[in-house]
């Protein structure tokens, strides 16, 4: 086993300066748990055990990426254990309510008259209704469930592969697709509900 000063000595080698994260990288890293959380307090968390199991990872970091990129791989899987905590508490997919089957015509299986998708209108180059486009996005977000939430933000935020998302979160694949139709359906009715 190495001595402390020999540890020590090989972690400045490798460009590791852990004294220096809170004030480097705190802010950054808050950030990035929080828009995929949606919650303060475990963002906290998250990016303090973060810290913590880097600081117990010292030895294991090869120096084959930056500070910053290691802290946020490691984050990356506390944010993941986050996700899968989350959905082992929340409720079964199939035992969340039907309410985007109000969308469809029964007989039919079409949209509903008053719930077809219609075209936003959207001016891409102006940046105040890219913005308020934004802003309803990001209300939309934070009224869908958790579970729901974790699964689309693993998928569209983080771009992890449907296979990664069911391993970590232990859904079937049917769940899987279930769940980002549902999530998808809603996100578009509320914000075509909201944008004027």
């Amino acid at each position: 086993m190495p001595y402390e000063s020999d540890k020590h000595d090989a972690v400045h080698h490798l460009n590791l300066h852990p004294l220096s994260w809170v004030e480097k990288y705190a802010d950054y890293l808050f950030g990035f748990a929080i828009s995929r959380t949606r919650d303060e307090n475990a963002a906290k968390d998250l990016v303090q055990d973060t810290f913590l199991a880097a600081l117990q990872k010292l030895d294991e970091f090869k120096g084959n990426s930056k500070e910053k990129t290691w802290l946020t791989a490691i984050l990356k899987n506390k944010i993941a254990d986050f996700y899968r905590k989350r959905s082992s508490n929340s409720l079964t997919v199939m035992s969340i309510g039907n309410e985007w089957n109000d969308f469809f015509d029964a007989a039919s299986g079409h949209w509903t008259e008053k719930d077809y998708p219609r075209t936003f209108d959207l001016d891409a180059s102006n940046p105040l209704m890219m913005k308020e486009l934004g802003n309803i996005l990001n209300d939309c977000l934070a009224k869908l469930p958790g579970l729901w939430f974790s699964v689309f933000s693993m998928k569209h935020i983080d771009d992890l592969s449907s296979e990664l998302i069911c391993k970590e979160l232990k859904l079937t694949n049917a769940n899987f697709w279930v769940i980002m139709h549902r999530t998808k359906v809603n996100l578009r009715a509320c914000i075509q509900k909201n944008w004027n």
